[in-house]
Order: C-alpha cells, then sequence, then structure tokens
C-alpha cells in the first residue's frame, strides 16, 4: 500500500488546538514498556523540537507579516505536538535511565539509517558516528550501575547490547575535520534527505538534554562525564548538520522538514507496539499532513516551484527500531580505528588529531575512562551486556 503525503487530506490547522485536558496524556510505564516504545518517543520529541526551531529561525528571516503569521500558528501546533510526545516519558524515570534510552536511540537508529542509505559517502557518516554513540551508551552504563546501582539492561532489555566501541577518549578532533561535505540536493535521493534531518534533530536534541542534565548531579564523576560527552555530541551535530546542503531554499527546507514528520509518524504509527501511544502518532500524524500542505503552498508562493520536485512520490519504507547487534559488530571489527581528516576518514591518528587530544586531555585521564575505572573498583568488574560471541578490544593505531 502506497501513502503519499502530499496527496492525503489532513486535519485543518483551526481544528488542531488542544486544551489542557486533551494535552494530559498518560505516560508509559517505564518497567512494562516495550524500549522501542520509549526510543520512538524520544525520537520524535528530537523531530518536533528541530521542526520547531528551523520554523523559528525561518520567522526570523522572513520579512511578510502573513508569513509570519501562519508560521507562528503551524509553530504553535508542533509545539504542543512536542509537549504531548515529551510528556509520554514516566516523570519515574531517572534521569541516567532517560539517557540510557537517549543512546539506545542514537545506537538503533543511527544502525537502521546507515542500513538503509543508499549513498556510500553518507552511509560513511552514519556508521561512523554509530561507533560513538554505541561507546557512550558503554561509559553511561558503568555510571549508572555505580551510582544508581543497577544494570542497564533493565532499560535496553536484551535488544541493545552494551559493549565498548571506538573508545570515547577519541572522539573529540580538530572541529574543521567535523564538517562533511554536503549531498547534492538535486542529485540526493529523497531518503537521504530524509535520513540526514532525521539523525541531525535526534543528534541535536541528545547534545541539548546533556548540556541541561549534567550540571544538576552532586557526584564529580558523573558531571564531568556528562560534560564529556556533551562536547562530542556537539561534534556529531556539526557533523551531520554539514551533510544537509546549504543550497535549499528556507521554503524547500520547510516542506523537507514537514514530509519527514509525517514520514516519521507514519512509520512509528505502523510499527508501535503500544495502542495509546500509535493512537497518538496517528492522531499527529493527520495534523502534519495539514503543515505539509501549508508548507507546499508557500514554496510554491516563494521559490515557484512544486514540492513534487523534490519530494519522493510515496513514503519509503518505515523506519524501524530493532535490533542492529551483528551489523554494530561488523561496523566495530572494520570500522573502529577510523577518525576524520578533513571531510574525509583516515585510518590513522594524524598530526592535527593527535595534537588536539594532547591539548583537550593535557595529562589527565578523561571522565570516559574514568568512569570505568571507578566502576571496576567499586563492583569488581566492569559493567558490559553481551548477548552473542566475545567482543574483541581495539585501540586507534599509532600515527
Amino acid at each position: 500500500m502506497t501513502f503519499n503525503p502530499l496527496e492525503e487530506r489532513g486535519i485543518p490547522l483551526d481544528r488542531q488546538l488542544r486544551n489542557w485536558r486533551e494535552l494530559n496524556v498518560t505516560p508509559i510505564d517505564p518497567d512494562h514498556a516495550d524500549p522501542y516504545t520509549r526510543c520512538r518517543i524520544i525520537t520524535m520529541n528530537g523531530i518536533e523540537s528541530e521542526a520547531i526551531m528551523f520554523n523559528r529561525h525561518l520567522a526570523r528571516h522572513c520579512p511578510d507579516l502573513e508569513d509570519r503569521q501562519q508560521l507562528a500558528e503551524t509553530r504553535f501546533i508542533e509545539a504542543q505536538q512536542q509537549r504531548v510526545v515529551n510528556w509520554l516519558l514516566p516523570g519515574l524515570a531517572s534521569v541516567l535511565e532517560t539517557t540510557l534510552a537517549y543512546e539506545q536511540v542514537a545506537t538503533d537508529l543511527t544502525a537502521w539509517v546507515a542500513r538503509m542509505e543508499p549513498d556510500p559517502y553518507l552511509k560513511q557518516a552514519y556508521q561512523f558516528g554509530l561507533l560513538e554513540d554505541f561507546d557512550h551508551l558503554y561509559r553511561y552504563a558503568n555510571l549508572f550501575e555505580m551510582i544508581e546501582h543497577r544494570k542497564a539492561e533493565k532499560i535496553v532489555d536484551q535488544l541493545t547490547e552494551v559493549i565498548p566501541a571506538r573508545p570515547t577518549r577519541l572522539h573529540q578532533r580538530h572541529p574543521v575535520d567535523n564538517v562533511r561535505e554536503p549531498y547534492d540536493r538535486n542529485a540526493a535521493a529523497p531518503i537521504s534527505k530524509l535520513h540526514a534531518l532525521t539523525i541531525m534533530s535526534a543528534e541535536q536534541q541528545t547534545l541539548n538534554f546533556y548540556m541541561n542534565v549534567g550540571p544538576m548531579y552532586m557526584e564529580p564523576i558523573a558531571r564531568q562525564l556528562y560534560q564529556e560527552i556533551s562536547l562530542i555530541e556537539e561534534e556529531h551535530v556539526t557533523h551531520y548538520e554539514s551533510l544537509v546542503d546549504p543550497g535549499e531554499t528556507w521554503w524547500e527546507q520547510l516542506v523537507n522538514h514537514e514530509y519527514n514528520e509525517c514520514y516519521l509518524y507514519h512509520s512509528f504509527m505502523e510499527t508501535e507496539t503500544d495502542p495509546k501511544v500509535r493512537a497518538i502518532w496517528e492522531l499527529h500524524l493527520n495534523m502534519e499532513l495539514e503543515h505539509l500542505r501549508i508548507a507546499a503552498d508557500m514554496m510554491r508562493r516563494h521559490d515557484g516551484r512544486e514540492p513534487q520536485e523534490i519530494l519522493a512520490p510515496r513514503l519509503p519504507a518505515p523506519v524501524r527500531f530493532e535490533p542492529n547487534k551483528s551489523y554494530i559488530r561488523e561496523v566495530i571489527a572494520t570500522q573502529i580505528d577510523y577518525t576524520t581528516l578533513g571531510t574525509g576518514y583516515v585510518q590513522e591518528a594524524h598530526e592535527r588529531f593527535q595534537r588536539w587530544q594532547e591539548q583537550i586531555h593535557g595529562d589527565q585521564e578523561p571522565p570516559s575512562e574514568r568512569v570505568i575505572d571507578e566502576n571496576r573498583a567499586k563492583s569488581g568488574r566492569e559493567y558490559r551486556l553481551e548477548t552473542e560471541g566475545a567482543h574483541p578490544m581495539y585501540s586507534l593505531r599509532p600515527h
């Protein structure tokens, strides 16, 4: 069955406003919910947050009053959607529980996108970031065991492994080496544009989350680990946002954002296991269809082009949260010793990389290494969750 959002009718914008009772959604049960339901919630919160942020920046550059008013009206509905989605997360969950879920999103969503991406250069970008977020999950899992005395499998279940990947201490790079070449908006497959927006949005919300919650901890090692990894998320946002062609017009980007929201809400509606959450995905999809129609009209008016020129004629196969254990192990085995040089990738720790490492780490072990050492000293071993086979250890080869 094909689904073309441009041909579907959504809920008229003047009927999308919800009252407080309707916004007061029941959160998921942290002890019984499908971990991938939580992943879908976190993903859509990131997508909605990016949609709001982009809309706001567009409005700041828009001279026409009526356009700004139209953007404001749509943006308020997007803001309600974001609150509903984010408020599905349970208040009972600790910040570290949510952090582990964020990294499960980063791991399994990025792995799925990398598997599905048709462009080799873009695929490499996702595989590179995947090994770093996967290692962050391992570091936070050890912090979780050390300060909350609980194990990460309570959060990720047996769906995602918790093992080392590219060591977090090696993720710090000179900023110029975090900028990638963008896709060509005139040649890229429509799915490639959606992938770039999706992963950029997910990483951006992770960056913001870690910046906000890190200082709230009293434990020095927790504060320091969030600080270290939040700076790496800064690198990741640069890495992913640079994949988007800067030649896209504001209105073209607006249409891409709205189409991507339709795509993801439709994907999650098709794959959601919780009926109450699925109903929210379906409702929001029907809202986004109208937002897309409005954006398409604005693109026609300002760019003089039809949205069909840049969009897929029907939605791609649904985005799926599913285990990616074998795929991640394969990427670890073949790419763990990669770093970046300019807009490319190398397997040697080049001079600029080594100099940056020396400057940022100084003569101290970074928090990502100390958290493993401290948990090993406290628990008698580091925390891992291996569900199949043995895991070899790797490190970057010296220059």
